[in-house]
């Protein structure tokens, strides 16, 4: 029985998407249908592919890295379509093409650093890497501050669920840190493959 329960927490976790993404980029591609049709089009291309992987990997146990990268790299594309002051760079260092992990465990973490990093008046950032090494996966997130901190609303559930489904996936065999200063924030995820 605690194994259906723990199944069932997980599939819940895994599934919630962030409703104002969806809406944002929708309202986006709407306003650029008259501006610029062709990245309009391309913009709903990307979303496509974006709620087709939410949709596939809802019903699969474990995705490829590769994969998993896609997908935040589509994501990233999305926001910076969005924005006109917004970088982002995705490292990858080791053989990543043979590794399997639960689908949608860092969209929370990239969520939160472009959320985070917007209403700099300066260019803001989210910077990632992946890095493989022997049976560590080593994922980094850091992102830029605004000048000025937005105000303070109640949430993080984001990271509350990332943090519990963590815990459900891989017991003891993860280390999450956290790492805040006036101009930055970072993320750093080690896990056992």
């Amino acid at each position: 029985m605690e194994t259906i329960t723990v199944n069932a927490e997980l599939q819940q976790l895994k599934n919630q998407i962030n409703p104002h993404f969806l809406f944002n980029i929708l309202n986006n591609v709407n306003i650029m249908i008259k501006h610029n049709p062709i990245m309009a089009a391309e913009m709903l291309t990307k979303f496509n592919d974006l709620l087709s992987y939410q949709i596939d990997g809802s019903t699969k146990e474990f995705v490829s890295l590769d994969d998993e990268i896609r997908f935040l790299t589509d994501y990233l594309e999305l926001e910076k379509s969005r924005r006109n002051r917004f970088n982002y760079a995705i490292l990858k260092e080791g053989v990543l093409h043979t590794i399997k992990i639960p689908p949608m465990l860092f969209i929370p973490f990239i969520e939160n650093a472009v959320k985070h990093s917007s209403g700099n008046k300066n260019m803001s950032y989210v910077d990632i890497s992946f890095k493989i090494n022997n049976s560590q996966l080593l994922f980094f997130c850091v992102n830029s501050k605004p000048q000025s901190p937005p105000i303070k609303t109640e949430g993080g559930l984001g990271l509350a669920n990332i943090r519990r489904r963590l815990e459900l996936l891989y017991k003891n065999d993860f280390a999450l840190k956290i790492h805040e200063t006036n101009t930055i924030y970072s993320i750093t995820l080690n896990l056992k493959i």
